[in-house]
């Protein structure tokens, strides 16, 4: 019963973010489809802002819901979207991406998720850091763990250990 709730709570989620992609197009006169959003990496990069929030509260149910959601994004981008410099790094990582938000999806263990986010958020800075964000990105790294991660709050908030040790880390890098 259990497995088939998260089941459930995965495929809705990933609706859900079908549908928000999907509100981001417009229809022209001549009935073709363009994209409004001109940064397509956005969904990507909102969708692991919200994997590493489960991972903060320690939520392995949420975090693997999300994961999904960002499995979707990942899926959704639209390589010829894509700007040149975003393009060639994309090639590199989008691999990489799709087999760490599977995995993630795919368990509830949480030392796993954590895990993998190592490198979900390896791949992720490589991309953000090409794409010029809108607004300021924090690298943190967390000596404990020995990982780095994304955040747009400059205060840290630790994904690897959540509350038992919520502010260990510090900010090492801004991407602007």
């Amino acid at each position: 019963m259990k497995k088939s709730i998260i089941a459930l709570a995965t495929v809705l989620t990933a609706l859900i973010s079908a549908n928000n992609i999907q509100a981001n197009t417009i229809k022209l006169e001549s009935g073709t489809t363009e994209v409004v959003d001109t940064n397509q990496l956005q969904s990507v990069y909102d969708a692991y802002f919200d994997v590493k929030d489960a991972l903060i509260k320690s939520d392995s149910k949420l975090t693997s819901a999300k994961a999904a959601t960002l499995l979707t994004a990942i899926t959704a981008v639209k390589m010829d979207k894509l700007k040149s410099n975003e393009h060639t790094v994309w090639m590199k990582v989008v691999k990489k991406l799709t087999a760490d938000a599977k995995s993630i999806s795919a368990t509830t263990d949480l030392k796993k998720q954590r895990e993998t986010f190592k490198s979900l958020s390896k791949n992720t800075y490589d991309l953000i850091k090409v794409s010029n964000p809108e607004q300021p990105i924090y690298k943190q790294y967390c000596p404990m763990a020995d990982a780095d991660w994304l955040s747009k709050e400059k205060a840290v908030k630790n994904p690897y250990y959540g509350s038992s040790m919520l502010t260990c880390g510090n900010v090492v890098e801004t991407i602007k």
